[in-house]
């Protein structure tokens, strides 16, 4: 056994709403040694992303739920102190599923190397990991973008958002962006290259908004959100347009379904796709995604933004920040140096 004393987050009643700090506890346990096949790692970055919070109820979805009093799984990087893989060297740099905690020991296949001259090492759990390759296949293979059309992101200030408009200025489209803040709003336009952007928040409604930014209406919609502001975009949806469907934030946090418009007719009568998405489904090309964003990034095509929270025992605190919209692009939290 390890003399290293591991400290772990651990989900101990599952929130009813939005999650506060007494759903989680810190615990300690002596980390255990890598047995064969397996490594023994430290993590230097957590990631924390929505999806987390559709794992902490009991509700049936496309991953299972969360076990109470067990560590919270999700993207971690982390560096190898004890290898007992030929794949793997003490002091590699990898990513994988470990979540949150400090130390973690995990079978090799379960991770996956990352290279740090390609790019900064954080960027493997954003924009060259999970939420790099939901924008990309979300925007391109259902999205199908084309030079002229009009896309529409909502939370597009986001780790996927930001990528989303991004990508389809990359393929020649008039991009609009929806988000919460006018710093975030500020950074698309100004620095990304949005052609138009909306607060939600503004006293302006949504969909007289959206009726000035998109006067030829909606080709694509990437919907990140759901709730009223997709039920206006739905609104300007023209013939055979495409909605790739990736989240739906503003509704995780609600105890009873909500109750909204009936869509069906205009899906119908415009002819439109709605495809729901995981980012699983693309698995098999995942490297080709990689190589075509990383190449984006290298190139200049492609920014991102991190907001890094500094301090393992505020993983808690930036996962409830999510739901609030404290974020600019991904939100992670550093563990160590």
């Amino acid at each position: 056994m390890s003399t290293i004393q591991n400290e772990r987050i651990l989900l101990v009643s599952r929130p009813k709403g939005v999650p506060t700090a007494e759903n989680f506890t810190i615990d300690q346990q002596p980390l255990e040694e890598a047995a064969e096949g397996q490594l023994q790692i430290q993590t230097l970055y957590i990631s924390v992303d929505p999806y987390m919070r559709g794992r902490m109820s009991e509700a049936k979805s496309y991953a299972a739920s969360y076990a109470l009093n067990e560590p919270v799984s999700g993207g971690s990087i982390g560096k190898v102190l004890q290898s007992n893989d030929s794949r793997y060297q003490e002091g590699d740099i990898v990513v994988g599923g470990w979540g949150w905690q400090r130390y973690a020991v995990v079978d090799a296949d379960t991770c996956r190397k990352v290279d740090p001259e390609l790019a900064p090492i954080s960027t493997a759990v954003g924009v060259l990991g999970m939420p790099g390759l939901t924008a990309y296949f979300g925007t391109l293979r259902i999205g199908n973008p084309q030079p002229g059309e009009t896309l529409v992101v909502s939370g597009a200030g986001g780790a996927v958002g930001m990528l989303v408009g991004q990508i389809g200025k990359i393929k020649g489209c008039r991009v609009v962006g929806i988000s919460g803040s006018e710093e975030k709003n500020r950074y698309l336009l100004d620095e990304l290259g949005f052609d138009a952007v909306i607060n939600y928040k503004d006293e302006k409604p949504v969909r007289e908004a959206l009726e000035e930014a998109c006067p030829d209406g909606v080709d694509i919609y990437f919907d990140n959100v759901g709730g009223e502001i997709s039920d206006a975009v739905i609104d300007l949806l023209n013939t055979n347009a495409r909605i790739p469907l990736c989240g739906q934030i503003s509704l995780y946090n609600n105890e009873k379904p909500d109750i909204g418009p009936r869509i069906q007719p205009t899906l119908l009568k415009r002819t439109v796709l709605l495809k729901g998405f995981l980012v699983g489904d693309y698995a098999a090309d995942a490297a080709e995604g990689l190589k075509e964003m990383g190449s984006w990034v290298k190139e200049g095509k492609l920014k991102y933004r991190e907001n890094v929270v500094e301090g393992f025992e505020n993983t808690p605190q930036a996962f409830i920040g999510l739901f609030s919209g404290e974020n600019l692009g991904k939100q992670l939290v550093k563990v160590t140096d």
